[in-house]
């Protein structure tokens, strides 16, 4: 990570977090600065890859992705690791693939039409050089969906490792 994050970063984030579309006059307000001092951080945020973008949220069932899954796929060894992350990157199916240890060397999670469509997408990733086998498990709801980071948490990981500073250190540091 690039430089340090006071606490109004950390409030900055977690106010994207609840929504990522906040006017920057909203946001200034919630973290008490002017609009251009939050526009310089954001900028800044963005320039070090804290924040890496802003996303949208999509109910995949109304535009008919009736089936999510995820599918713990076992490749044989790290000699296929180039082919399979070549193949995931192509399967529009694949949502996120997760490189994993335990079960499996990755997850792969997947969205598709219905369980006609899941079978051929898992016969495809199934004939993949190197995969040994996959388990699918299917999603029923979705409990917890939460793009907010917490400000505490993301304080507390930080002064444990010595990058968050706070307003009388950048004062003693000037």
């Amino acid at each position: 990570m690039s430089g340090h994050l006071d606490l109004i970063d950390l409030k900055i984030i977690e106010s994207l977090g609840g929504n990522g579309r906040i006017r920057l006059s909203e946001l200034a307000e919630v973290v008490g600065l002017s609009i251009p001092s939050v526009s310089e951080r954001l900028d800044k945020l963005q320039k070090n890859g804290i924040i890496k973008g802003f996303t949208m949220e999509v109910d995949e069932r109304q535009l008919g992705f009736d089936i999510q899954a995820f599918v713990r796929v076992r490749v044989d060894s790290s000699k296929h690791y180039k082919s399979f992350m070549e193949h995931v990157m192509k399967e529009e199916e694949i949502m996120e693939c997760y490189s994993v240890t335990g079960e499996g060397s990755h997850i792969l999670k997947v969205m598709t039409h219905n369980t006609a469509s899941l079978e051929r997408f898992l016969s495809r990733i199934q004939s993949w050089p190197g995969v040994l086998g996959t388990n699918t498990s299917f999603v029923l709801s979705q409990l917890k969906r939460n793009n907010r980071i917490c400000a505490e948490i993301v304080r507390n990981n930080l002064q444990d490792r010595q990058v968050l500073i706070t307003f009388d250190e950048k004062k003693s540091r000037k």
